[in-house]
């Protein structure tokens, strides 16, 4: 076994380490989410927190971690005396991987017992062996949904139930949630990122000494993992002293009615929802006094508490990042320090602390600075380049749900139906290598008419290998959501740009509650361009959509072209995932030699190949030539405009209802 990278030796990491230890000192501070670019051990100093952890006492023999002193009255492998003498062993931590099944987070039913002997044996899952110990998911924000969905009730009720094949159990599942992840790679589901009781960010340093300093460990414990560890090992001591110093004390730690009024406005004023927060924060704090042996809370536990506690929770627009602003944070607690009440003269005027800020500004209604006729072609201005700045976007609204057609075999997500390991039964079939999903019906109704051949004689049933079905499932996948927008002059009037802009950002916040993969091609003067390749990232695409600059002629014969060479690079490195390309544009083409002629033949392209298209209609005003349409039909996909878009547009009701009567 390979010696652990010691926990002291992690440089530059301050307020993850001190993260990590406050849960060690209290578990109920409810876990960690470590969030970093790649590259800055992350990893290395979650499995690091394991060899400063107190060792546990558990129930000999109990696969679930039953506590000798208070067993589980509703233990599987129970009962067990209350009270007797038990076995120690070091704390776990149990490393879910992104792609593990749901048996093998829950545990599943032994079907070769259950058929072969009759009887009904359940084979426990990492919840089981996460009880009271680590459960560590690196790159959480990629585990599907359904894994999701099942570590929430498991975080919520403490225990973990098993439904399924006939078979009921129940045991208790407590864990330390710990997980790790790079926000390029997309963001984590609101429920689940709800749980982890704080947040951290990390980044490589940019000073040099430190940078030396990392290098220099890394390489001495490549050389020698054992000696490096024996280095350190005095001061992880140390550290492991103090977190059992830190845990005795904790009961005696004192949070008084004014540290509590503080945690209660800090909450307030950051308009948190719910109540975890304020919970979680005097979880924290509590420990924070407990680490640095005091039996009083200070403000300045508060204050690290709030750090740590609240920047995942305040509310905030979708593709913001999580944060908190120091400045309102100290000007809070200082107001609420007080014994007095709120000051009078204060201006807070509401739950979110907003005196102070300005308010929003409207702006004129027209904003025709800048803005060019409806319907022209936004040729280079004299003496310009042609180019504007870049138009804010529109208030984003939910859209109707665009999928693709078919049935998919793509990653699971919440676009378009598709096979999956999870969701509905639909039917059975031969497995095709190794059993994943038995169908425990279709298998008896196979194996049931051979048992007189076979010479039964017992309680089991007589089951051979040809007897065994898969269940095949029907859930939902994410698929890749290509946008293709027109960049031209024909869409540079600011107003029509900040429409298009806010219908763009309304899809990218759907295909993020989708968990789709996402990219971006934009068109304008004679070029084409990736500004941003498929990536889980929604935050990016938003943040690049909101850059766009505008002008210049309509090449969109170039477009299309370029997102047909990014569909091709896509299929190869993940061609199980469909793709669903989003055409913005009036379908307006000026650009290149016979411009129009080219980008029908571009599109003819997307029709051969059966890829899945919509056309965002943009144009507008009294009189339209219906060119996205004719786009839509050469791409063989749809068509609509940017009112029929919404969810709620009666519109797009009404055109629903003609397509399915015709």
């Amino acid at each position: 076994m390979t010696t652990p990278f010691p926990f002291t030796a992690v440089v530059g990491q301050d307020d993850l380490r001190l993260a990590l230890l406050l849960n060690a000192v209290s578990p109920s501070v409810g876990g960690v989410l470590v969030r970093g670019e790649k590259g800055t051990a992350k990893s290395t100093a979650v499995r690091a927190l394991t060899t400063l952890l107190p060792e546990v006492s558990v129930v000999p023999g109990c696969r679930f971690s039953c506590d000798p002193a208070s067993p589980d009255p509703g233990c599987p492998d129970g009962p067990h005396e209350g009270g007797g003498g038990g076995a120690s062993r070091p704390a776990r931590m149990v490393e879910l991987p992104v792609g593990a099944s749901e048996d093998r987070l829950v545990g599943a039913l032994d079907i070769e017992r259950a058929l072969a002997e009759g009887v009904k044996a359940f084979e426990p899952g990492l919840l089981a062996a996460a009880h009271r110990g680590i459960l560590y998911v690196d790159e959480v924000n990629l585990l599907h949904d359904h894994l999701v969905d099942l570590l929430l009730d498991a975080a919520a009720m403490g225990a973990s139930y098993v439904e399924r094949e006939g078979v009921s159990v129940r045991h208790a599942a407590r864990f330390l949630l710990v997980g790790t992840m790079n926000p390029e790679e997309g963001e984590l589901r609101p429920q689940l990122l709800d749980r982890f009781g704080l947040t951290v960010e990390v980044s490589a340093s940019r000073e040099p000494e430190k940078r030396v300093e990392v290098v220099r460990r890394r390489l001495a414990y490549d050389d020698d993992p054992a000696g490096f560890a024996a280095r350190w090992a005095d001061e992880e001591a140390a550290v492991r002293q103090r977190i059992v110093a830190a845990r005795e004390l904790l009961p005696s730690v004192r949070l008084g009615d004014g540290a509590l009024r503080q945690i209660a406005a800090t909450c307030a004023a950051f308009e948190v929802d719910g109540m975890r927060a304020d919970i979680v924060m005097a979880r924290t704090a509590t420990a924070l006094a407990a680490w640095a042996g005091r039996t009083e809370v200070l403000a300045e536990d508060v204050r690290q508490a709030a750090l740590l506690a609240l920047p995942h929770r305040r509310r905030r627009n979708p593709f913001d990042a999580p944060g908190l602003d120091e400045d309102k944070l100290d000007e809070t607690l200082e107001e609420s320090s007080g014994d007095d009440g709120p000051d009078p003269d204060g201006d807070g005027g509401g739950p979110g602390g907003g005196g102070g800020q300005p308010e929003p500004d409207e702006g004129p209604a027209g904003d025709g600075a800048g803005a060019q006729p409806e319907g022209g072609e936004g040729e280079p201005a004299p003496g310009g380049a042609g180019e504007q700045s870049p138009a804010p976007a529109a208030e984003p609204f939910r859209t109707k749900v665009l999928s693709v057609p078919g049935i998919g075999e793509g990653a699971a997500g919440r676009r378009s139906r598709a096979r999956t390991e999870h969701g509905r039964t639909t039917g059975a079939r031969r497995p095709q290598g190794a059993l994943t999903k038995l169908h425990l019906a279709a298998t008896v109704r196979a194996a049931a008419p051979h048992q007189r051949a076979r010479g039964r004689s017992g309680r089991g049933l007589v089951v051979r290998r040809d007897d065994l079905r898969q269940a095949t499932r029907e859930g939902r996948e994410g698929n890749l959501v290509l946008f293709v927008v027109d960049a031209s002059g024909s869409m540079a009037a600011r107003q029509r740009m900040g429409a298009v802009k806010g219908a763009v950002l309304s899809l990218l916040l759907d295909a993020y509650q989708r968990r789709d993969k996402v990219g971006l091609v934009t068109f304008r003067g004679s070029v084409a361009d990736v500004a941003l390749p498929p990536t889980s990232s929604v935050d990016a695409a938003a943040a690049r959509l909101g850059s766009l600059p505008t002008g210049g002629r309509t090449p969109l014969a170039a477009g299309l072209l370029k997102a047909h060479d990014v569909l091709r690079v896509e299929r190869l490195r993940d061609p199980a995932r469909r793709a669903l390309v989003v055409v913005v544009t009036d379908g307006r083409a000026t650009g290149g030699p016979e411009p129009v002629a080219l980008a029908s033949r571009a599109a003819r392209l997307f029709a051969a190949e059966g890829v899945a298209s919509v056309v965002v209609d943009c144009e507008s005003g009294p009189v339209r030539l219906g060119l996205a349409g004719r786009l839509a039909g050469e791409l063989g996909g749809t068509a609509v405009t940017l009112d029929e878009l919404r969810a709620d547009s009666i519109a797009g009701l009404v055109k629903d209802v003609q397509r399915r009567a015709a």
